[in-house]
């Protein structure tokens, strides 16, 4: 099995906080399919390429910006004709700020939307571009040049970017998320029944392949160049996606919730577990905790 990416970021705990400013990235420098928790934002400023996200198939353009709630797969996949230029915001969700109880807004609503009806593309309308690439560019400036007080800088403009944000999705119904705009009609439907019942015993390919009518190859072959992982893989991540929410929002033992994911050998749950995130699920479950109280000491 492809190894997906962990991702590594910055360890400064004061500031979960990490960007990749104006990168070009080519098919030979994409990085593979990874899986986090931190929620993410990519903006892109030219070229073309495809973006494989949970389930969902988009191509991507000059102005798209990807709303990618944590602990989502998704993966870019650059043209090689036309290489992507883009930026990539890294964040936990400490950073949004918490506003009174008497306000019904947050700025998590676009992630939350955005998982809601898994939908995760916006196209940024030309004339609010330079805001946007502004604040990006002002986020960048304060952490390259570490001044007093770069940290706070940082998460101020941070939340006013989500603020346009929101803003802009909830102004108008055009400016609603997009939908999957490409792939063939039995490829997506492959995704949903597969983001549905991956946690079950799927069976083979050519199960899948009789689910879809197309051929085994074809459908081996078209679904790698377009998500850019096998459906082994795919299936893989989705279910140490739901296993890693299952730490953290339930009580259950790790056994059961290595079952409930479709995995009847414990050791090899843990195996992958760490392959995927790094650390035991035991770990993965003790740090979350941790954070969580830090927040929430820090709210107080």
């Amino acid at each position: 099995m492809q190894k997906p990416l962990i991702k590594n970021f910055i360890n400064d705990h004061l500031l979960p906080f990490d960007i990749v400013f104006k990168d070009k990235k080519t098919p030979n420098r994409e990085l593979p399919e990874h899986l986090h928790d931190r929620f993410e934002l990519v903006y892109v400023y030219s070229g073309k390429g495809t973006f494989f996200l949970n389930q969902m198939l988009y191509e991507m353009n000059e102005g798209d910006l990807f709303i990618i709630p944590g602990n989502t797969v998704h993966q870019a996949l650059p043209d090689s004709e036309f290489p992507i230029t883009a930026t990539a915001v890294y964040f936990d969700s400490q950073l949004i700020g918490h506003y009174s109880a008497g306000d019904s807004f947050t700025n998590r609503q676009v992630f939350e939307r955005a998982r809601k009806y898994k939908s995760y593309k916006l196209v940024v309308p030309a004339a609010l571009r330079p805001h946007l690439e502004e604040k990006l560019k002002q986020m960048h400036e304060e952490l390259e040049r570490h001044e007093a007080g770069f940290r706070y800088a940082v998460q101020l403009h941070l939340n006013s970017l989500l603020i346009s944000i929101n803003r802009l999705i909830l102004k108008e119904s055009h400016h609603q998320l997009a939908a999957s705009d490409i792939g063939p009609p039995w490829l997506l439907n492959l995704l949903q029944h597969l983001d549905q019942f991956h946690s079950e015993q799927i069976a083979g390919l050519s199960y899948l392949a009789k689910h879809t009518s197309v051929s085994a190859a074809h459908l081996s072959r078209v679904f790698k160049q377009l998500t850019g992982m096998n459906i082994t893989d795919y299936v893989n991540a989705k279910r140490i996606s739901t296993a890693k929410e299952l730490l953290l929002t339930t009580d259950l033992g790790i056994d059961t919730i290595a079952h409930n994911c479709g995995y009847e050998s414990l050791p090899y749950f843990h195996k992958l577990f760490k392959k995927f995130t790094g650390v035991t699920p035991g770990v993965y479950r003790r740090k979350l905790i941790n954070e969580i109280s830090f927040q929430l000491d820090n709210i107080t």
